[in-house]
């Protein structure tokens, strides 16, 4: 079974201006379109076995997420879809910042979707926290239902929430 190779950023840099790399992007969409680095494929992670998958001939996989920790988690499904060589950019798209290498970035790009969510949650179980105490202690309602949730969220892989910050104005993609 391929193994994946960490990969620190100059070094991937090198390989793509030497055309020997393709970088294969796992985080969401929604991530993606806000930043990412020039020439990359986004191939999400939630859908990597349904996606098809092959790299430009010729050169190999170089598989990046945000910080390294979803690529960690999956080396065994990354590495299974590829043969022969296979790499993963240590330290992620962090790294590659850190590094003050070039990215694409797209500022009218939505912040990504589970930001929003941590966003909003946050906001309402901190106002149903102190609307409780200032206001009257039914408000504390609103905080414990957020956070069941959240729960709910964590346990089933729906979040409601998510759902419905998707038909947000500033999440509606423009018609082409």
């Amino acid at each position: 079974m391929t193994r994946l190779t960490p990969l620190h950023p100059a070094d991937l840099q090198a390989g793509l201006a030497a055309g020997h790399y393709r970088i294969v992007d796992v985080r969401e969409r929604d991530e993606f379109a806000r930043v990412h680095i020039a020439d990359a494929i986004s191939l999400p992670l939630s859908g990597w076995d349904r996606a098809p998958f092959d790299p430009a001939s010729g050169r190999q996989p170089v598989f990046m997420c945000r910080s390294g920790a979803r690529t960690a988690g999956a080396c065994d499904r990354l590495a299974a879809r590829v043969s022969g060589d296979a790499f993963v950019l240590e330290g992620g798209l962090d790294a590659w910042l850190r590094a003050g290498l070039p990215v694409v970035r797209d500022r009218k790009a939505p912040i990504e979707l589970m930001r929003q969510v941590q966003i909003a949650a946050g906001t309402l179980i901190l106002l149903g926290v102190l609307l409780g105490w200032i206001v009257a202690p039914i408000w504390f309602g609103l905080a414990a239902f957020v956070g069941a949730g959240l729960v709910f969220a964590g346990v089933t892989g729906f979040c409601g929430m998510a759902r419905l910050l998707l038909h947000a104005p500033w999440n509606r993609r423009p018609a082409v």
